[in-house]
């Protein structure tokens, strides 16, 4: 199979996993290709808000497991490719030379074994860095079942790594991808925590002592396709955190590629309550909020209609109103409206004088949903007796969120064919190197 062919079956087979984004590492480039200060690709965002791109492929979408909601399962009847290490590696750097890609976003099915399929992988990393001498970004799936020797090998070459958990409970696993367990899951990502906290000390003793993962790990979670409610997720999520330090979460809205009688009969993805679970994610690792205060087992399911730090704070109205010129910085995160970077600005506009609505406005805070929960200068500008059902209807009335443009990772081969990447047309250019990666994925818990 030529190797073009082999690039739209894999690429196209990417666009189902999203446990990628930049990374911020800095690994140093001393006259190398590339370089991964604060970035990486597949269109991703770096720290400082730049859109970047990551070349991102699978090394074969042959699989010897059968997971039912698996587009590459092993029953199902699509074309198969296979990279090998060589070619992967000429893709990457002809393609960064053009200026396509920033980094390299590898992943891959399970080819023949676990081990194979990671000294592939392995191999591959190796020779970017090694022959070819290439600093820029690399990301890389590590597969859970392989030897941990592999693992840390590859750990040495590359800025991240993935293990992606995919469903939220063991139940789920048993239930639609019977060839994996959970404590085959956890164990490497456990071995990668301890591997990244033990470099982090050596790196405090030992000046040249070599980095491993420094960009950190993700994971993946599927939405939808198992029963699981949304606490069982973020509970899982917020111990992720806490005992695996995973830098992120992702969050994969199921989308329906098989007929298997085991999975659920939707007709699109859940896209609305992956949303919601991003935004609980970042009440978890920025806000201060724990899993048990956003949800319960009376309320497992995020509201539809309104953020989870709203409904939050509507079903919390004895804490409020705040004054925002005497409130403490913990309590200022928990007002709808107010962000991490308004709430430090607020802090320090108000050392020099009080705040009045119009300086909040300025400040960056969205009144529209912050002014039912908030007074300035003793003024409170929300509904007066603080009713529960008419601060609702106010907000959901005020967001007015739109659900209905789902997002996706393009295809490299939609929209042109290979040949229009040569194009000297700076335009057409701009537009051809937005080969970007359609993306929506799913959950797994931690009992």
């Amino acid at each position: 199979m030529e190797i073009m062919q082999k690039l739209e079956i894999l690429s196209d087979a990417a666009k189902y996993d999203v446990s990628c984004s930049s990374s911020g590492s800095s690994r140093s480039n001393k006259g190398g290709l590339g370089n991964a200060h604060m970035s990486g690709i597949c269109h991703s965002w770096s720290d400082d808000g730049r859109c970047i791109s990551l070349l991102k492929i699978l090394l074969t979408n042959s699989c010897v497991y059968d997971c039912a909601y698996c587009v590459n399962r092993v029953t199902n009847d699509l074309p198969r490719a296979t990279f090998t290490p060589e070619e992967v590696v000429s893709l990457t750097i002809n393609f960064y030379r053009r200026n396509y890609i920033e980094g390299l976003f590898l992943s891959s099915a399970v080819y023949k074994n676990p081990d194979y399929t990671m000294e592939q992988l392995l191999q591959t990393v190796k020779i970017l860095r090694t022959e070819y001498n290439f600093n820029g970004y690399i990301h890389l799936k590590a597969i859970p079942g392989a030897d941990s020797s592999l693992i840390y090998e590859a750990g040495l070459y590359v800025d991240r790594m993935s293990v992606n958990i995919e469903l939220p409970s063991s139940e789920g696993l048993k239930l639609l991808a019977p060839q994996k367990n959970k404590v085959g899951i956890l164990k490497p990502m456990g071995f990668i925590k301890n591997q990244i906290t033990e470099k982090t000390h050596e790196k405090m003793i030992f000046k040249h002592s070599p980095k491993f993962i420094p960009a950190g790990q993700t994971t993946q979670l599927i939405v939808g396709a198992t029963p699981d409610p949304d606490i069982s997720i973020l509970r899982l999520s917020e111990n992720l955190y806490n005992h695996f330090k995973l830098k992120r979460v992702y969050y994969s809205a199921y989308i329906p590629v098989s007929n298997n009688p085991r999975l659920p009969v939707i007709s699109k993805p859940p896209l609305l309550r992956e949303h919601r679970l991003y935004q609980a994610d970042w009440l978890l690792r920025f806000y201060g909020f724990k899993a048990e205060e956003l949800l319960s087992e009376r309320n497992p399911n995020f509201d539809v209609a309104l953020d989870p730090k709203c409904d939050w704070a509507i079903k919390n109205l004895h804490h409020f109103p705040v004054e925002v010129n005497t409130a403490p910085y913990d309590i200022l995160l928990r007002i709808p409206g107010v962000g991490v970077l308004s709430a430090q600005r607020i802090l320090a506009a108000r050392r020099v004088g009080s705040l009045d609505y119009s300086a909040l406005k300025k400040l960056g805070v969205v009144l529209k949903r912050a002014r039912f929960f908030i007074t300035c200068k003793g003024k409170y500008q929300g509904i007066i007796d603080m009713n529960e059902l008419l601060i609702r209807e106010a907000l959901v009335k005020a967001d007015n969120y739109s659900t209905s443009s789902p997002y996706e990772q393009l295809s490299m081969f939609n929209d042109f064919r290979f040949n229009a990447l040569h194009t000297s047309d700076s335009s057409e250019k701009y537009e051809t190197n937005k080969f970007a990666l359609k993306g929506t994925l799913q959950p797994l818990s931690l009992i």
